[in-house]
């Protein structure tokens, strides 16, 4: 199965956290609360997950890598 999870928002109701960091990549519980959702989906048999990022997406890429 195939997921995609939207993180292209600004995260303004985060700021400041999210001024220099984009939202999925704030900890919580000493991981990214990005990989949480992965791990969750993964879990669910999700094997295909696409990101769609834009604020500050390339962080969210250098963060994950690709695979």
């Amino acid at each position: 199965m195939r997921a995609m999870i939207l993180a292209a928002g600004r995260g303004e109701r985060m700021r400041p956290l999210t001024d220099h960091m984009p939202k999925p990549l704030l900890p919580v519980a000493d991981k990214p609360l990005i990989v949480w959702h992965i791990e969750a989906l993964a879990r669910a048999g999700f094997e295909d997950i696409v990101i769609n990022h834009a604020y500050l997406g390339e962080q969210i890429e250098q963060a994950l890598g690709d695979g």
